[in-house]
């Protein structure tokens, strides 16, 4: 037997004013809820029918007139207004452009209240469902689902899980579930931030991932990492836990620079890093300190404004030294090789390194005598004699003071 639409009352609400409003507080967690549904939702509709009909989305524009739509309905006890997919769907395939559509559809219907509810009692339930079913699959972009397997898996992944939530329990749990994976995808990102090991491409002062190009070489002696995101309590222990690992597993099959048995420098290239939070600056402390007792000195290149601010305020830039802060990654390097061919031909005690360090912190003076200096370092001939700093070259990030 067929389902039919059945009775519908006819007529308009009437207007009415809340007199009481000792449901309200409990009403609350609700009306939250709708508003943060009705918002996805709408939101999430408007953008699909843009990109389809190739127009610009004001969200803005939208959600304010949502809003004057749900506060004027209020006064007539209205069902809270949303942005509905199948109603969307219906309306676009018959051709609406402009607002003006809404208009129409909305006389339409208060005229069939008023006047033509009768007729639809007998219509079918399954005649409304496959208009339904027949504008909606318009609106599923199969060609963006090959494109997301092709380009980003987890992507493909979430399109999936959401199209088919939304195809088996509504489209508020799919938006709310398609959000939730949304979100975890992003949190489990930013705690598994990219990291890098970065080599030196031959001729040039650029440094780049040594996976991404494998003819850059490293430096015997130095580590240089790169972390491609912001440092926070999520993913700070992650990156202290992969520093170790590079400490220990960095490819040794292209190596420059003389041969030394261990790691004395570990170089963090921090120009990606746009905020670092309280508890990365006590992990750096931290790391500093486990660094310290074996003998390998941190140095940073390149921090940003705020992060340097930041690691100032927390005393970082004393406690690792204001030498060991260098404007560019080659700088921090080239000052790390002559500490490097220092100890392979005279063994020193951790305090001669202080000794050594206000000669490196002045203008470049001749770039010849840089590269012939370098040249010989990188070169890991034990034969070569350690630089004499009459005239220093390297220009550190912060000043020393007198």
């Amino acid at each position: 037997m067929r389902q039919l639409v059945g009775d519908i009352p006819q007529g308009l609400p009437s207007f009415s004013i809340p007199k009481k409003f000792e449901y309200a507080k409990s009403l609350i967690p609700t009306a939250m809820l709708i508003t943060g549904v009705a918002i996805l939702e709408s939101v999430g509709i408007a953008k699909a029918l843009a990109a389809k009909n190739g127009y610009e989305l004001d969200s803005s524009q939208e959600l304010f007139g949502l809003g004057l739509a749900n506060i004027l309905g209020s006064f007539f006890s209205a069902y809270p207004s949303t942005g509905s997919f199948s109603r969307s769907a219906v309306n676009n395939d018959s051709g609406a452009k402009t607002g003006l559509a809404g208009i129409v559809a909305g006389t339409i219907m208060g005229c069939s209240l008023l006047f033509l509810t009768p007729l639809f009692e007998y219509i079918p339930q399954c005649g409304l469902a496959a208009i339904v079913i027949s504008a909606v699959m318009g609106l599923v972009d199969y060609d963006e689902a090959i494109f997301l397997w092709h380009v980003d898996k987890k992507d493909f992944v979430l399109w999936i899980i959401t199209s088919t939530t939304t195809l088996f329990l509504g489209i508020e749990i799919g938006v709310l579930v398609g959000v939730g994976v949304s979100l975890a995808f992003v949190i489990h990102e930013s705690a598994n931030p990219h990291i890098a090991v970065l080599g030196r491409l031959p001729g040039t002062t650029v440094y780049r991932n040594i996976q991404q190009y494998p003819e850059a070489y490293t430096y015997n002696g130095i580590v240089i990492v790169r972390i491609d995101a912001p440092i926070y309590f999520a993913n700070i222990s992650f990156i202290k836990d992969r520093l170790r690992e590079y400490e220990a597993d960095v490819d040794k099959s292209a190596r420059h620079g003389p041969e030394v048995e261990r790691i004395h420098f570990l170089i963090l290239e921090m120009s990606p890093i746009t905020y670092i939070d309280s508890s990365a600056v006590q992990a750096l402390k931290d790391l500093h300190q486990e660094y310290k007792s074996r003998d390998i000195e941190i140095c940073i290149a390149n921090p940003n404004q705020d992060v340097l601010l930041t690691l100032t305020k927390a005393g970082i830039v004393e406690l690792i030294g204001k030498e060991w802060y260098f404007v560019r990654v080659h700088d921090a390097v080239q000052v790390c090789l002559q500490h490097v061919q220092s100890l392979n031909q005279t063994p020193k005690n951790p305090d001669s390194f202080a000794e050594d360090k206000p000669s490196f912190f002045q203008r470049l003076s001749k770039q010849r005598e840089e590269d012939l200096s370098i040249a010989e370092l990188e070169s890991g001939d034990k034969k070569t004699s350690v630089p004499k700093f009459t005239e220093p070259h390297l220009e550190p990030l912060l000043s020393r003071k007198s």
